[in-house]
């Protein structure tokens, strides 16, 4: 005789003492255990009560984490189990593979009707990665205005303020009272859930000004939006790039800007709460981009992952060549002294390390526009500096250590020439190279990695033999 009606029950049960408040957190931050083994069993046995109770009643952040802690399977089938329960937005907190895997699996009819329900902001989010072809099947079954504002939204080129606006804002004219506007503010349903600005226009929707909200509560009944409206606090051009909007936030301090097109007009309103993540999908970036792995994120196949590394593997690759060729040219030398080739990695080594921190903190000071033309003499005098110091501390000691583990004093003065040398190297090539990059368009946290190892090996490598064939008269 089958338990399965009561093993339920018991899921509930104790899943009701054990996550109290949808805590699903384990004290690491990751989902826990116990709350995935009663959700992969609840979904094994197609147990939607369970489902309704315990994983639809989560936090959109909170059903995301969830999402991607189970295997693509239980995923799907969770998913399908939960029907129009499933709060679609939990697809903005997941990544892109995550993301069009579940919905590829879903009916058009059902995400028309979740993004209906959503901030137009999250909407896009969702469509943008589709094909055109389900866009436009999806953003059909849309009502007009809804279809219009996010078609507008999807007009504007990836990764700008106008794709991570909302289209949903306050917006009132000069000559209405502080009254009046309170009054449309409690009767029209169709305003955002929440909103910290109210915007001031004119006829032809360009933008005149601002009043914040704490403002109009301060402000009696009659007195004229106009008089107490204040210049728009740094408005954001919606071709703007987002890193760009971000940086603006985070200079002036703004919670919310107005987003506007070429003629002024206002289209839009950007948040914080889209800027936090922008800042954080950005600083994602730069850090996999100076690893050389692009846009790979942890969903991806065996195969795509494969292929976004392996285009730099393959410069790389030849970098190596250039520098074991390098080494070629002093084969004599490293013949009659094998101490040359125990210690020229060392050489090497020290100075990628070098490199990589001055050239990981120009990248980071590039894109935080903290470094420009103005300032960037000074910023190299400072790396060529360090790196003399740091070259001259670390010579000596490896002089030292080389001289007495191979009882020559003449080879460890060369590896310390040569240490100096690489170290110096390794700090202009650290703030030359992406400056440089920048300077002709390229993107610096992709390729300044696989260069500034090629210039610090192949200085490495010929500093190092090059004063000992040199100094031992090896030809």
């Amino acid at each position: 005789m089958s338990n399965t009606g009561d093993d339920m029950d018991t899921r509930v049960l104790e899943a009701d003492d054990a996550y109290d408040g949808a805590d699903i957190y384990a004290e690491d931050g990751s989902v826990r255990s116990d709350y995935l083994m009663h959700v992969g069993a609840a979904i094994a046995d197609r147990d939607v009560l369970y489902l309704r109770q315990h994983v639809a009643r989560l936090h959109a952040s909170e059903m995301g984490d969830l999402l991607e802690a189970i295997n693509p399977e239980q995923r799907r089938a969770m998913v399908s189990l939960l029907g129009d329960d499933f709060d679609l937005s939990a697809l903005t907190e997941v990544d892109e593979a995550i993301r069009m895997d579940i919905v590829e699996h879903l009916p058009n009819e059902q995400i028309a009707a979740a993004l209906g329900e959503m901030d137009s902001d999250d909407a896009v989010y969702i469509l943008e990665d589709m094909d055109q072809e389900d866009q436009e099947a999806i953003l059909a079954k849309l009502p007009f205005t809804e279809r219009v504002r996010l078609r507008r939204s999807l007009d504007y080129p990836e990764s700008t303020a106008g794709r991570r606006m909302q289209t949903e804002f306050v917006a009132v004219p000069p000559f209405w009272t502080v009254g009046q506007t309170i009054d449309y503010m409690r009767e029209d349903t169709e305003l955002p859930e929440s909103f910290t600005q109210i915007f001031v226009i004119d006829p032809t929707f360009r933008l005149l000004g601002t009043i914040d909200l704490d403002r109009i509560l301060r402000t009696k009944r009659s007195v004229k939006i106009e008089s107490i409206m204040r210049e728009t606090n740094h408005p954001v051009p919606a071709e703007m790039d987002q890193e760009e909007a971000a940086q603006v936030f985070e200079q002036y301090n703004l919670l919310s800007a107005a987003v506007v097109d070429e003629n002024q007009r206002l289209v839009g309103v950007l948040t914080i709460d889209d800027v936090v993540d922008v800042i954080q999908e950005e600083a994602e970036e730069d850090i996999m981009r100076l690893g050389g792995v692009g846009d790979e994120e942890l969903s991806d196949t065996v195969l795509d992952t494969s292929r976004s590394r392996v285009v730099w593997l393959m410069v790389n690759l030849f970098t190596a060549m250039l520098a074991a060729s390098v080494i070629g040219l002093f084969d004599k030398a490293i013949e009659h002294i094998v101490a040359l080739a125990v210690l020229m990695p060392i050489v090497a080594g020290m100075g990628g390390n070098a490199g990589s921190q001055t050239m990981t903190v120009t990248v980071r000071a590039l894109a935080t526009r903290d470094l420009d033309i103005h300032n960037a003499f000074r910023v190299i005098r400072r790396e060529a500096g360090v790196g003399l110091i740091n070259g001259a501390l670390f010579g000596l000691l490896i002089g030292l250590a080389a001289g007495t583990w191979f009882q020559s004093p003449e080879i460890g003065g060369i590896i310390a020439t040569a240490m100096l040398i690489n170290m110096i190297a390794a700090a202009l090539a650290g703030i030359f190279i992406p400056l440089l990059l920048d300077k002709f368009g390229a993107d610096p946290a992709v390729s300044s990695a696989v260069f500034v190892t090629t210039v610090t090996d192949v200085t490495g490598f010929f500093a190092f033999l090059g004063l000992a064939s040199w100094w031992f008269g090896i030809h």
